[in-house]
This record gives C-alpha cells, structure tokens and sequence, in this order.
C-alpha cells in the first residue's frame, strides 16, 4: 500500500483536473484556476512522496504523463476554447471561420502531450527542461483566462494575442530553451539563486494581481530561465 501512495496522489491529480475540465464549460474561469491548482499540488506531492518513499516505478511515470495531459493541457485549452467562444470579439473573421478559431485552443493539449512524451525518453531532463514543462504552460493558460475574461470582448486585438499565445507557448513546450527545474534540492542560497526570485516574483504578482498575477510569474519564469542560459554562454567564453 505504502508503493500506492504516489499513484494515488497522481490520479488525484488528474480527478481535479477532470472537474476543472467541467468548470470551464461553465464559464466558471475562477473555479477552473482553483481545481488546476490543486492539480498543479498533487503533481507537485506526488514526486515528493515517491522520493521519499523510494517508491518509483514505470506505472507511476506513465500515470503521471496522464495526468498531466488532462490537468495542464485539456482543462486549460477548454478555459481557452470558452473564451474564444463565448467572450471573444472577432469581427473581421467570415462567418464559417469565426466558429472554427476557439478550436485551436486544443493545440495546448496536443503540444502538452508531445512534450510529455519527449520528457519522457530524454534523460537530460533528469534536473533541468528543455522546453516550457505542461504544468507552467497549464497555470499560465488558467491565470490569463481569468484576467481576460472581462477584457477580451471589449478589444478585438486581445482574441488576436490569444491566438498568438496559444502558437508561442505550444512552441516553447516543444523547444530545446534549457528551463530550470522549480525544485529546491538543499536549503542554501548558492545554486538556488533563480528559484528562489521566482518565488518572490511570484508572491509579489499575486498579492498584487491575484490570480492573473500568476500568467506573469510563467513569463518571468521564462525569461529568468532565457538570461541564466545566456549568462551561462558568456561565461564560456
């Protein structure tokens, strides 16, 4: 029983994923945000307990990839299909055309899953990404429909940078951009530097913007990981 832990905690995972997946039909862009937290939690406990428990296993790891697909690809992409939807102002589409747009929201979970895959058989990821990971594409996705939800029907040019959003973060999940890893592996300022900004970034854009606070914080995450990268080059030469 003590092996199930880690998968338990991993399809609790997806089982919070799948009810931010009914929120999002709703129109409930706040409950959304909140069951993909808490899917973002159980993917975050469920490694922690396998660690802990030494309780690793290739069921555990397919499961997880699973998970992932539903909570950080299909329960964001539908938030981003009802925006397009049903809040979307797209005047100069054809008719035909303006029905079929909100669809291309499903690239999230498309991309999601070809970047799990790869996660999957690259052992260079073992302390590092390569790539935008699903899960900070997934809490970018939530934050900014919750903050856009009131915007984007008032300015035709907030469906256009959805549009563009969707094509830029699903090619970063699929990059080689090394992204640093958000685990902290021993409690000292040296080698942690990064994350430990992040998180403060991070706290500070909530307190101040709540939940779309946290879009911002997937942003500086890239950027962050972008200038450590070109930090490391120049020090190699």
């Amino acid at each position: 029983m003590r092996k199930q832990i880690p998968n338990i905690l991993t399809l609790s995972n997806l089982f919070s994923g799948c009810i931010a997946i009914s929120m999002a039909f709703q129109g409930n862009f706040k409950a959304v945000a909140v069951w993909v937290t808490i899917a973002a939690l159980f993917d975050f406990l469920d490694g922690m307990a396998a660690r802990l428990l030494k309780a690793y296993s290739p069921l555990g790891k397919e499961l997880d990839s699973l998970a992932d697909v539903i909570s950080f690809g299909v329960a964001p992409a539908s938030a981003v299909f009802i925006l397009l939807r049903d809040f979307s102002f797209l005047p100069d589409y054809p008719e035909p055309l303006h029905l079929w747009i909100p669809y291309l929201a499903f690239l999230i979970p498309v991309f999601s899953a070809y970047r799990l895959a790869k996660f999957n058989i690259d052992e260079r990821q073992t302390t590092s990404f390569r790539g935008l990971n699903a899960p900070a594409n997934g809490l970018f996705w939530i934050s900014y429909c919750y903050g856009m939800v009131e915007v984007i029907s008032t300015n035709e040019y907030f469906s256009y940078l959805t549009l563009i959003l969707i094509i830029l973060m699903s090619l970063l999940m699929i990059s080689e951009i090394p992204m640093f890893s958000f685990k902290i592996k021993k409690l000292a300022l040296k080698g942690n530097e990064r994350q430990i900004i992040l998180i403060l970034l991070m706290i500070l854009l909530v307190a101040l913007l709540g939940i779309s606070g946290v879009a911002w914080g997937i942003v500086a995450y890239i950027l962050l990981s972008i200038a450590g990268r070109s930090k490391e080059k120049s020090t190699v030469k």
